[in-house]
């Protein structure tokens, strides 16, 4: 009755923690709203208001001839569904279940299996989010091509591991510093709203502007993004590895972090949140 189930093998541990994380992500999914296919149709109803709110922005201030040649809303979409991919990422690792949650007493759960299963849980949202989103638009408006669709695919994937990356970081300085973490997400996230570079052509942009936004690697991955989405689009101005290094070096930060604040877990800290 109270015998310990033990891995025999190798293999047989990373399958139960495979499937620990499936049933965690399928959770996490499910924590947002009771009704999964009301938390899908949200997340559209977010992601098409934004996208209809830059577009009527950039219709009235008369500014769509500057945009490259190509379908205009594919251009805001190709921005604003990694932008959501990564602020979602972020929100979702930032606020995992943490080692004093109740979730931690029931073994073999672990704060790895909840920061896995957030972030997978965030991007099958913006994943399921975007393909219907790009379907309906095809299919019932105005029929899409998008050049390089692997290489499209592979920067929402990158995106979304930037936001993970960030996302653990802050997990890990939020127990020790709750209030500065909720008003940087807040920041992060606004700023990122121009800083993200999803309303520009940086081929287009003059060096000063740039320089103001080069420091940010949603900006350099939105961009390369577009060259994957138009044919016709070639991004010489960012770069390709610079957010992959970025996000890498957040993620050794980020797990180096959490392994100390794991060290010194606290019922109390739920408390402050």
């Amino acid at each position: 009755m109270f015998k310990t189930a033990r891995p025999k093998s190798s293999l047989h541990s990373a399958i139960i923690i495979l499937e620990l994380i499936y049933h965690a992500t399928v959770r996490d999914i499910r924590k947002g709203h009771g009704n999964a296919l009301i938390a899908l149709v949200l997340n559209i109803m977010t992601a098409i208001i934004m996208v209809m709110a830059f577009y009527v922005m950039f219709s009235v201030l008369g500014i769509r001839g500057a945009k490259l040649r190509g379908d205009f809303l594919l251009f805001m979409m190709s921005g604003i569904f990694l932008y959501l991919t990564h602020i979602k990422a972020l929100g979702a690792v930032a606020g995992a279940e943490g080692p004093s949650s109740p979730m931690m007493q029931h073994a073999p759960m672990n704060t790895i299996i909840s920061i896995s299963a957030a972030a997978l849980g965030a991007l099958y949202i913006q994943v399921l989010s975007m393909f219907v989103i790009l379907f309906v638009y095809h299919v019932a408006f105005v029929p899409i091509t998008i050049y390089q669709p692997i290489g499209a695919f592979g920067m929402v994937l990158l995106a979304w591991f930037t936001g993970v990356a960030v996302g653990l970081v802050l997990l890990a300085l939020k127990p020790w510093f709750p209030t500065f973490v909720s008003i940087f997400m807040t920041v992060y996230q606004r700023a990122n709203m121009i800083a993200s570079g999803k309303m520009f052509v940086v081929n287009s942009l003059p060096p000063f502007m740039f320089k103001m936004f080069a420091w940010n690697p949603l900006f350099h991955n939105i961009d390369q993004a577009r060259g994957y989405v138009f044919i016709n689009y070639f991004p010489h101005k960012t770069s390709l590895t610079y957010p992959l290094y970025v996000a890498l070096a957040l993620v050794v930060v980020g797990l180096m972090g959490e392994f100390y604040t794991r060290q010194y877990a606290s019922r109390s800290w739920d408390a402050r949140r």
